[in-house]
């Protein structure tokens, strides 16, 4: 008897939890499906990692002017680092990103097994070499020191860019991966190699430093005026995007967020705001 009265307690306790666990997780649900396996609320606010210029100074912008007319509600997270705004929409922490471009997101999710895909195109931030020592590329001579992002897709973006201006001569072929040791020729200058976001602090200590289009903004430098050399728009394959875990690109609220991005109202604030420093990348889906 004894036995019987602990199965059928077992039985009862197991038929409450599984009628629980329907409850919180109804397959009926209406809502959008993320790609765990749960289900995402339309009505909930939309929350976005994001750098804090302009990245998130656009995002303001969409979730003070134009979200409401939209139905969408808007929070934006601030990072600054290139880092945890991926860790947190892989882990659910967030419901998408917008930082960065397709070769730094490749090697990304390369190099940590995340799943993160981009949505749409927003914007362009030109990279730029920049001095507080010489006030011309010309300037710069054997035996000085020039500072480069050490993330690798970065810190090939910039030596290309120093490639293109004579500064270096790198092998044949290496492209966007290219780092320190394919220089062939480093016309007797000297590299420093930092975290992106700390290159704008070492500018001081160096003589020049190739520093991302959100950094010098939010180092009060501005790139149309104060770069020595900058990024070529036109074919740049660095557009900086809207992204979440592949699963979730149909979540409504992203859609929404989509639209409102890629809108006129969005590319005249880009365009009055940053005056060339960063430009509209609409037009063409996000890369795959």
């Amino acid at each position: 008897m004894r036995k019987n009265i602990k199965l059928t307690a077992l039985a009862a306790t197991a038929s409450a939890l599984a009628l629980g666990l329907t409850a919180c997780g109804s397959s009926s649900d209406p809502s959008s499906s993320k790609a765990d396996g749960g289900k995402t609320d339309a009505s909930k606010p939309l929350v976005i990692a994001a750098s804090p210029s302009p990245h998130a100074d656009i995002l303001n912008f969409v979730k003070d002017k134009l979200a409401a007319k939209e139905g969408l509600k808007l929070e934006v997270k601030e990072f600054t680092d290139y880092v945890l705004p991926n860790t947190a929409t892989e882990q659910g922490q967030v419901d998408g990103n917008y930082f960065q471009h397709k070769p730094y997101l490749d090697d990304f999710n390369k190099k940590n097994g995340t799943h993160i895909v981009p949505v749409a195109n927003v914007h362009l931030e030109p990279l730029g070499l920049y001095s507080k020592k010489v006030k011309a590329i010309g300037d710069i001579k054997p035996g000085q020191t020039i500072a480069v992002p050490n993330d690798t897709t970065n810190e090939g973006r910039a030596l290309q860019l120093l490639a293109a201006n004579n500064l270096i001569t790198l092998k044949e072929g290496v492209g966007t991966s290219a780092k320190l040791s394919d220089i062939t020729d480093k016309k007797g200058l000297e590299f420093k190699e930092l975290e992106a976001a700390t290159v704008p602090r070492a500018l001081g200590d160096v003589d020049a430093a190739i520093i991302n289009g959100n950094y010098a903004l939010e180092a009060k430098l501005a790139p149309a005026k104060d770069a020595l050399v900058l990024e070529k728009a036109e074919g740049n394959p660095y557009a900086n995007f809207l992204a979440v875990k592949a699963g979730n690109e149909k979540d409504p609220r992203i859609e929404k967020l989509t639209k409102l991005l890629n809108s006129d109202e969005v590319k005249k604030f880009i365009e009055e705001k940053y005056q060339g420093s960063v430009v509209p990348a609409f037009g063409a889906p996000a890369a795959s």
